[in-house]
């Protein structure tokens, strides 16, 4: 598919009206606005964690609204079961014979809200591991394929919040992004007290719909990505090993287990959208840098020495960022 600035040009006032609509539902939280809807073109998972009431679950329905998309909500508890999930096998009459047939879960839809997700056990969690990785359902011998387009919008509380369960790492891997949603300051605070303690009713229109988002999502991989750009984003996945050539000196020090090929596959889908919602053509080395945060915080174990000292994955980002060379 041929593109050009125009086109390009064409698809960013797309994506900027998206973005402008999800904000009157959603007060503050910019960036996080910004990076589910970058997610959101790249084809990938949100992971959203924040303290309770913070309006992670009104801003996925916000976004089904704007991009009118089906929109499925499960509330992750302890005792969900996997089948509450993808769904199971029912016994039906037909024709005077006992069939099994497969009722389909919740996960079937555009855009899956797992509310609070931390909250199930694993066995429940992992249920969600083919739809997110393969955007299948495999249920006996049988495999489903999801609608399409297709997204995981998770929350979760805090893990040192009582009664969680932390993600494996499996899990977190399929999440091409997770995302801190943060407290709200003084003014935004009013305006969240104006919207939804009085009668005025919030209007939201629908920008897009589910056929133009795979559109766009096509016009968008075939932004170019320049070689030196491209090792950049390379050499910054390598740079949290530390076990290799390219690990970071605090790598080294700090980290047990650094980011897998995912990230790099994420970091590059994701920088191609940021290029497009800025009308450009390619991408830049300040694309890699701004979306190395979502990116990597959730896949970078900390050894124990890092826990001691009281740093976090930010830091270590921060300093492999301050430290790798541009080429």
């Amino acid at each position: 598919m041929e593109i050009n600035e125009v086109s390009i040009i064409e698809v960013s006032k797309k994506i900027k009206r998206c973005e402008e609509e999800i904000s009157k539902g959603i007060i503050g939280q910019k960036d996080t606005i910004r990076n589910v809807l970058i997610a959101i073109f790249a084809e990938g998972n949100v992971l959203l964690e924040g303290m309770p009431g913070m309006g992670k679950t009104q801003l996925v329905k916000t976004i089904g609204k704007v991009l009118d998309l089906n929109f499925s909500r499960i509330q992750f508890t302890p005792d969900l079961m996997p089948a509450d999930v993808v769904g199971t096998n029912i016994v039906v009459k037909e024709n005077d014979n006992t069939v099994f047939k497969f009722e389909k879960g919740p996960v079937f839809t555009n855009l899956l809200l797992a509310d609070e997700i931390n909250r199930a056990t694993p066995k429940t969690q992992s249920a969600l591991l083919e739809a997110m990785g393969e955007k299948t359902v495999t249920v006996g011998k049988t495999t489903y394929e999801m609608p399409k387009p297709f997204m995981v919008l998770a929350t979760q509380n805090p893990i040192e919040q009582e009664g969680t369960y932390p993600l494996p790492e499996a899990q977190l891997d399929r999440f091409l992004f997770k995302l801190n949603v943060e407290f709200p300051n003084l003014d935004e605070l009013k305006e969240i007290m104006d919207l939804t303690l009085t009668n005025n009713k919030l209007e939201l229109s629908n920008v897009l719909e589910g056929s133009e988002i795979l559109e766009l999502r096509n016009i968008i991989k075939e932004i170019k990505i320049a070689e030196p750009v491209k090792e950049y984003a390379l050499k910054l996945i390598l740079a949290t090993h530390p076990e290799l050539e390219y690990g970071a000196e605090i790598a080294k020090k700090y980290v047990e287990a650094g980011a897998g090929p995912r990230a790099a596959q994420g970091i590059i889908a994701g920088a191609k959208v940021r290029a497009v919602m800025e009308g450009r053509l390619n991408v830049s080395f300040e694309d890699i840098k701004e979306l190395a945060y979502p990116v990597l915080r959730h896949r970078i174990i900390l050894n124990f020495d890092a826990i001691t000292e009281g740093l976090n994955e930010e830091d270590i980002i921060s300093k492999i960022l301050e430290d790798l060379k541009v080429v």
